[in-house]
């Protein structure tokens, strides 16, 4: 596997590399905290978030306010509203649905819009940088398009609160139970319908490609009977085949959601939107999922939570979920020895309740976290949030920012397949992709755009400065390092406008101020700034 290096320098502190990795990039004050607190204290304090110390998150989600408009049944609605959503229970937004048309789809999906504000303030504001990287990595890894329809947006709070961030360093297994009850999935890969003969296969196939054992050991392709599969005649399968996933889809049958309708007897499920076994949809009959015999006529839900079982364990998923947060926190081809370091702590934290914990820390504590840089492209979300953390931009996001940084191919929650956003930079260096980027760093600081406000106090001062000296100090406050003098020089000359580099800008106040913020978009811009 070759070793893609998108930028070509010499490694930073590992307290950069730490922020930028662990986290949407640097604040000035959050790299002098962790300067102080040193690498491996910053870890321990990442791994064991505590709300009660992030004050500013708190602050800033109660304070924020998110438009709304339309126009249903001759009712005008045009307000800015807090976020009110968040916390509600699933009752509580399932009345947006038994509402039907009594009320308009803006309010339906309005949680879904909310949990979409709350997720950029975190990005940017939270202390706790590594949860806000993980939940993002949870959420592409079991994707949901909270957009496909009204039930998903409108539940949504419940599936980010109570099933991505309440087991984002859990363990794996219980994870993928919520997952799978969970309202949101449900729907989305079409469960919620699934009965005897035949079953809706979606929910199954995914499982085992995306969620579980990844298409890398999918080996239909060579083999089509069970008994074929190496070690499956021993009980350790090396892959899966189509018959796995119909057997699996079986299993998982009368897995449904209570919303109020016809079970085809003539009766109705109850109407509260919560997770429902249905034993009148489930097939009851024997199956063979991974080589291991289900007996028929099984107590409720032991099929399915059987099949939970077998490729939670297997040593493919280990292998897929391990290389997939490898790439998340380290490189697009990281190395087989990281890897295996963190699949064997996979293996050996399977009965533990914070199983991904422990992978996650032994990643972050490996070699190559410390010494490989250049390795990741920044995503249109971690580029957006880390250029408003580094300038500390007075951030409030809207329904304008939203739309706008859906335009760069990041659609928050809104990813149209089941395998969530691409975490390699091939898919985001295609000319298409880098206009995007450049032109979200011109934009944010234009006057008509509200969500951004420059604050002037916390960048450095330039009274008095040479054009050069000005390069320099927006060059480390931003990028958070020494940047080479050659690009110092780029971005001076731009700040010079033809004249002395070693002479103050000429200009007027206005004049300077226009251009330091061009300056500003210019460094958000650089590959120095992109890569991670």
């Amino acid at each position: 596997m070759s070793d893609t290096i998108y930028w070509n320098e010499s490694s930073p502190s590992i307290e950069v590399i730490a922020l930028n990795r662990m986290g949407y990039g640097h604040t000035p004050e959050e790299m002098k905290r962790v300067q102080q607190l040193g690498f491996k204290n910053y870890v321990e304090e990442q791994l064991y978030p505590n709300d009660n110390q992030d004050p500013i998150v708190t602050q800033k989600l109660s304070f924020a306010r998110l438009r709304i408009e339309y126009i249903h049944r001759g009712n005008k609605v045009a307000e800015d509203r807090p976020l009110q959503h968040l916390q509600s229970s699933i009752s509580q937004l399932w009345k947006l649905i038994q509402s039907g048309d009594k009320l308009s789809y803006e309010e339906k999906i309005r949680p879904l819009q909310e949990v979409r504000a709350a997720t950029w303030l975190r990005a940017v504001y939270s202390k706790w940088q590594l949860r806000e990287v993980l939940t993002d990595f949870w959420h592409n890894h079991f994707n949901v398009n909270a957009a496909k329809e009204e039930r998903i947006a409108a539940t949504f709070p419940v599936y980010d609160r109570d099933v991505i961030r309440k087991n984002y360093m859990g363990n794996f297994r219980v994870f993928l139970e919520d997952v799978a009850k969970s309202t949101a999935m449900q729907y989305y890969l079409n469960n919620v319908s699934s009965k005897a003969s035949p079953a809706n296969e979606n929910y199954a196939r995914e499982l085992f490609e995306l969620h579980t054992l990844g298409a890398s050991h999918y080996y239909n392709h060579l083999y089509n009977r069970w008994k074929e599969v190496p070690g499956t005649v021993t009980g350790n399968p090396v892959g899966y085949i189509d018959e796995d996933v119909y057997e699996a889809a079986r299993a998982f049958t009368g897995w449904t959601v209570a919303n109020g309708s016809d079970n085809g007897k003539g009766e109705r499920f109850p109407d509260t939107g919560t997770f429902l076994y249905y034993e009148g949809w489930h097939d009851h009959y024997q199956k063979r999922i991974l080589g291991t015999e289900l007996p028929p006529n099984q107590p409720p839900l032991a099929d399915g939570q059987k099949v939970l079982d077998l490729v939670a364990s297997h040593p493919a998923t280990a292998l897929h979920i391990c290389t997939k947060l490898c790439q998340r926190l380290i490189a697009d081809q990281p190395a087989t020895a990281t890897i295996q370091q963190a699949v064997k702590v996979w293996n050996d934290s399977q009965q533990q309740p914070d199983q991904i914990r422990r992978v996650v820390r032994s990643i972050l504590l490996s070699e190559e976290f410390a010494k490989s840089w250049g390795k990741k492209i920044k995503r249109p979300n971690e580029l957006v949030a880390s250029f408003l953390r580094a300038t500390q931009t007075d951030f409030m996001p809207d329904s304008g920012f939203l739309w706008l940084t859906s335009q760069i191919g990041y659609h928050l929650f809104e990813w149209p397949t089941p395998n969530g956003h691409p975490d390699t930079g091939s898919y985001w260096l295609n000319s298409q992709m880098m206009l995007a980027r450049w032109r979200i760093m011109e934009v944010m600081f234009q006057d008509w755009f509200k969500s951004c406000k420059i604050n002037w106090q916390l960048l450095p001062p330039v009274t008095n400065l040479t054009a050069r000296q000005m390069a320099e100090q927006y060059l480390k406050q931003i990028t958070g390092r020494s940047i080479s003098a050659k690009t110092q020089e780029v971005v001076a000359n731009f700040l010079a406008v033809g004249g002395s580099i070693d002479e103050p800008p000429i200009g007027n106040t206005e004049e300077i101020q226009s251009r330091l913020k061009n300056t500003l978009s210019l460094i958000g811009m650089l590959p120095e700034f992109q890569i991670r």
